[in-house]
């Protein structure tokens, strides 16, 4: 540095910076031994704010505007500096220009596929790209926890450490937002609203905020592409007996176009059996026999077996029964049974046989 810039560094008049670089966050004013003369303007545009280093402390923060350097005006730093009111000589400190407008050329995008499970295809591993913006809220807390005393810290400083936070959280929020795969595209401007505050609240701590976060595509693997692609066909077609139909008589088609050869032969036994199929496929199937409706077998008869003079007889069904009444060879006190009676009882006893008696005319009187 020459006689002269040391001269006009002991005694600035103005601090000021405009930036043409659209990449610097924070830039440090230079200047000679850090001397600023007492009673210089600081000029501050909108989209900045100047913060004033003392000692390693820092010790003011100027909004955007023009401030004249004077003890009033530095109550911190003159605090710091012991000045009584009035004191006019030149003072020490460093001078820091952070930028707060949003920078929206900022890229991300996942290196690693991030793994999620579908409620469809199961375990999909999906990555995705897009861009964000990112702007300074507390320009104190930058300088502290990034930016420290870098002279000119720029975006490709922190876009790194920016990434592989959004990556971090990009997998949360797929995993928690529950959206279906084939969804996903119809969400993609609701989970970067979501991941915009998530990582808002991430990186308050080192005063910076993402006010927008775009994604821009979500990529699949490619079988799973091609089982979407699959599918697609599929539901497009709907009836594959159609569509197997269609493809024959394309093949026709083809085959009749091919010019005569070595294979005309061929290329007519192949037509002719494509059109087989196809004639095969249009005609309707023939309606299937009517069935023949079977009646359900007959109810089985009730078998009944009779004790006379201590001797078995029978099985004898009902209308046997009736004939044996009449005949008078079962009267109400013989004694039957038939399968699932406990003992052989009277006929009388008996409330399936007992109106087999009331129908029945008793004897007639003897005639006189």
């Amino acid at each position: 540095m020459g006689l002269m810039d040391r001269m006009r560094g002991e005694f600035v008049d103005i601090v000021e910076w405009t930036d043409d670089s659209r990449d610097t966050i924070v830039w440090r004013f230079p200047r000679y031994e850090n001397e600023i003369k007492m009673g210089a303007r600081l000029v501050v545009r909108e989209s900045q704010v100047a913060v004033f280093v003392n000692e390693g402390r820092i010790a003011d923060v100027f909004t955007p505007g023009t401030h004249t350097l004077e003890t009033q005006n530095l109550p911190l730093l003159a605090t710091l500096k012991g000045w009584k009111h009035g004191f006019h000589s030149p003072f020490k400190a460093e001078v820091y220009f952070v930028t707060t407008r949003q920078f929206t050329d900022l890229k991300w995008g996942t290196r690693n596929p991030v793994i999620v499970r579908d409620p469809e295809f199961g375990m999909v591993r999906l990555r995705a790209f897009g861009a964000f913006a990112a702007r300074v809220t507390d320009a104190a807390a930058l300088l502290r926890e990034l930016a420290g005393t870098d002279p000119q810290f720029r975006t490709e400083e922190v876009q790194e450490f920016l990434r592989q936070l959004i990556v971090a959280r990009l997998s949360n929020a797929l995993a928690s937002a529950q959206v279906p795969v084939l969804d996903l595209a119809t969400q993609q401007d609701a989970l970067g609203a979501r991941l915009a505050g998530l990582l808002s609240e991430d990186l308050a701590s080192v005063g910076i905020a993402i006010p927008k976060f775009l994604i821009e595509n979500i990529s699949l693997p490619e079988e799973v592409e091609a089982a979407i692609d699959t599918r697609s066909r599929i539901g497009i077609v709907g009836d594959l007996g159609r569509y197997t139909q269609f493809q024959a008589a394309e093949a026709i088609g083809d085959a009749a176009r091919n010019p005569a050869g070595p294979g005309e032969g061929v290329g007519l036994g192949v037509g002719m059996a494509l059109g087989q199929h196809v004639a095969a496929g249009l005609t309707p199937p023939p309606a299937p026999a009517p069935s023949v409706v079977t009646p359900p077998p007959l109810p089985a008869q009730q078998q009944w077996y009779l004790g006379v003079d201590g001797q078995q007889q029978g099985p004898y069904d009902t209308a046997a029964l009736r004939g044996l009444i009449s005949n008078r060879s079962l009267t109400r006190a013989t004694r039957v049974w038939q399968p699932g009676m406990a003992e052989w009882l009277p006929a009388q006893q008996v409330q399936e046989l007992a109106q087999l008696f009331a129908d029945t005319p008793p004897p007639l009187p003897p005639q006189s």
